[in-house]
Order: C-alpha cells, then structure tokens, then sequence
C-alpha cells in the first residue's frame, strides 16, 4: 500500500506525520519537474527526513537525459524508488510535454524510463491513466504497459480513469470520468510478471484489503489518507501488512510531532506549515472541528508553536461531554 504523491499536499512534513501512523506504506512526495532540479535549482525540493523510508521521488519531465539527471539526483539523496508521472492532467503539466499526455507517446516514455534505469540501481516506476481523452483505454493500455516494460520496467500504478486534457480541470478529472477497475485487474491478468497497483476512488482499508485479496500487488490511497490520516493508515500495518504493531491514538500523533516542529521552528519554519496536514488527524471524531478551528486560527500567528498543539488538544477535551 502506497499514499499518493498529491501536489500541494505531500511534503516532507505530510509525510512525516503519516509515517508516525504506518512504517510500512510507502510515502511519495509531491511532484517535481526534471527541469526545476537539473536547470532551476531546487534541490531543496528532495530534503526529507530519514524516518520518512520507505519514500520515493516522483518526477515530471519528458527529456531522457534531463530525467536521467533527475532521477541520479534523487537516487543520491536517498529515495527508495523514482517514479515517472505519466498521470497528471494539469494544464501546466501538459504545456511542458509531460504528465497524462505522455499515454499518447509510450515510445518516449519508454525511453525516458531506460534512460532513468541506466543511472540508477533503485526501481524506477510509471504511475499512469487508463488512457486519455477519446482513446479506447481496452486497446491503449496494454499497448502502453507492453512498451514500457519492455524496458524492464516491471512496476505501474494505473489510476483506474482516463484523464481528460481538455474540458476538465484537475480537481474534475479526479471525479468525472469513470473508474474502471475491471480494466486494472484484467492487466494483471495480461501481465502476471509485473507488480501492478491501482489508484483512483480508493478510500478505506477495507477497500484496499480487497483489490489485494483479488490479486493486485498495491494499492495507493490519495485523498482520503489526506483528508483522514489516523483512520486510513493507522490500522494500516496490521490490517495491509500482517505486522504485530500497536494502533497509536491520534493524540499520541498530535504529540509525537512536537519534537519535530520544534526542530522545523529552530530552523527558522513557520508553525502553520506542519499544522496545515494535521487539520484532519481527529477527522469524525467529537471535538475534530474544534481541533481545525484552534489550528487554523493560531497556527500563523507570530511566535506561534508546540503550545498551540497542547491549546487544541486541551479545548477538545474540554469540549467532551461528561
């Protein structure tokens, strides 16, 4: 089980509080461009924290050699996987050739893939679409997944819709077109050999629990592990992974991320910064809403820290009934 990449959303300090929830999904970070770490500079993009393994880069691009580049970069600063993105539907993705409208090009995404593989010793993955537009996904997919991995590329995560480029925005195509599972499972069915996830509408463990009994190798769960982290992942080790671990309640969350802003803030962070991926930790459970509202209202304040942790855990439970 995997949490997807989201842009906006999976940073460093995401993915460290979901890592104080399972030790054994794989996190990934947000996407970045080739482009940004080989010409642009951001190479501060790939920090993160030695707890966040097992983690893996996503990154967009669609020149071999500058994803080369990007790919060394990123094996060299310690990511477990480096994933290509071939899924993204954005406007601003596909005005730089990459993203979903890469479906239409399996040659090139092929040898953006080999080009990758040759300089690093870490698997390099394709999370991909069913297909695009008013492609038949039926004929598509397996054309594209064949090329691909004949590369040696043997791990996809498909999300289970095609992706509009035009008409829909991004939010639109995460919603609007249909999900077509039975596609993904007949794939595995095509290719035993290969390690294939599905993504797309996945919400709970239970959920997830079931594409693994059918015989998919993965699962990713996106926004819901955002939006409900504790309920998502905290069972996820036990239930996904068989392992013999201890659920941690959501308090203990909230404040075994203390030493963490505290080292955020020594280092001259804002609190608000953390505190935007904590809003849901109490999601559905009494007093949730009067933890965003605390964190939401203090959390930019100047001089803002830990204290506003301990202020919000305090008014949910003075707020419980007797």
């Amino acid at each position: 089980m995997s949490v997807a990449p989201m842009m906006d959303w999976t940073d460093r300090h995401c993915r460290y509080l979901h890592r104080l929830m399972t030790r054994n999904a794989l996190l990934y970070t947000e996407m970045v461009t080739s482009p940004a770490l080989v010409r642009g500079g951001a190479l501060h993009l790939l920090d993160f924290h030695p707890d966040e393994h097992p983690v893996a880069l996503q990154l967009g691009g669609s020149d071999p050699a500058e994803l080369a580049q990007a790919a060394r970069l990123g094996a060299e600063a310690g990511y477990d996987e480096i994933n290509l993105n071939v899924g993204c539907p954005s406007d601003r993705v596909q005005s730089g050739t990459f993203g979903a409208v890469l479906m239409k090009q399996p040659g090139l995404v092929a040898d953006c893939v080999a080009a990758m593989q040759a300089v690093v010793q870490v698997p390099v993955t394709v999370k991909c679409r069913i297909g695009v537009d008013d492609q038949d996904a039926q004929e598509v997919l397996p054309e594209f997944i064949a090329r691909v991995a004949s590369t040696g590329c043997d791990r996809f995560i498909i999300h289970a819709r095609k992706a509009w480029l035009q008409g829909l925005s991004p939010k639109e195509n995460r919603d609007i077109p249909p999900l077509d599972y039975d596609l993904v499972m007949q794939m595995k069915g095509l290719f035993p050999a290969l390690h294939l996830s599905v993504n797309g509408g996945v919400t709970t463990l239970e959920q997830a629990a079931g594409f693994l009994e059918a015989g998919l190798d993965g699962v990713m769960i996106g926004r819901a592990a955002y939006h409900q982290p504790w309920d998502v992942l905290a069972g996820a080790d036990a239930r996904i992974f068989g392992a013999d671990t201890a659920t941690r309640d959501p308090v203990d969350i909230a404040l075994a991320m203390i030493p963490y802003i505290d080292a955020h803030l020594s280092s001259g962070g804002r609190l608000h910064q953390i505190t935007r991926h904590m809003m849901g930790l109490f999601a559905g459970r009494p007093g949730g809403r009067l933890w965003r509202r605390v964190l939401s209202e203090g959390a930019s304040q100047k001089g803002a820290g830990p204290a506003l942790i301990h202020a919000a855990l305090a008014r949910m439970q003075e707020a419980q009934p007797a």
